[in-house]
């Protein structure tokens, strides 16, 4: 709760500010990660009880949200994902949201407003996501082919941008 608490605060404290001009218009970035480091090992469930690891997706770029659903900018974000999803789904690129501190019925609750296609993994404990460099919610990361982070997005983005888009793409052309 303590965990929950502080992303609160956070949230309250300063994506506002970084997230609605990047959502009202404002040019899309990225944070490169450099050097780039590894990500953590992470394993967890999705809204099935099935477990599922970031290692699985290794020779792909790969973009990890962290997000909840009381997280403003996490909710106006996750359309433009589900939008760019739809884009990169066929093109070796992996997504994954990673949700922090909730149940599965409040995530299915919300997906009933926020249909969510891609993959959704539950860190009921926050325990997962305190290994991540998070600032904050939403907070992506992109992992390049070979599962280390190298881009960093703190606060919401227009995911479904090509100039976000891009950039992994590019990952994955510099891998073949």
């Amino acid at each position: 709760m303590r965990y929950r608490r502080w992303l609160h605060d956070v949230l309250l404290c300063g994506l506002l500010a970084v997230t609605l001009p990047a959502l009202a218009g404002k040019p899309q970035s990225l944070t490169p990660v450099d050097p780039p480091i590894p990500a953590p090992k992470t394993r967890l469930p999705d809204l099935d009880g099935d477990f599922h690891s970031l290692d699985a997706y290794r020779g792909r770029p790969v973009i990890v949200n962290f997000w909840a659903t009381w997280c403003p900018p996490c909710r106006a974000e996750m359309p433009s994902m589900n939008r760019a999803w739809g884009r990169i789904e066929k093109e070796g690129i992996a997504m994954v949201a990673i949700n922090v501190g909730e149940d599965e019925d409040t995530i299915f609750s919300f997906t009933g407003d926020y249909p969510i296609d891609f993959p959704i993994w539950m860190d009921r404990e926050g325990g997962k996501v305190a290994a991540w460099p998070v600032r904050g919610l939403p907070t992506t990361f992109v992992l390049d082919t070979e599962g280390r982070i190298v881009y960093r997005a703190i606060g919401g983005r227009k995911w479904d941008d090509d100039s976000l888009l891009d950039k992994v793409r590019a990952l994955r052309k510099s891998h073949d």
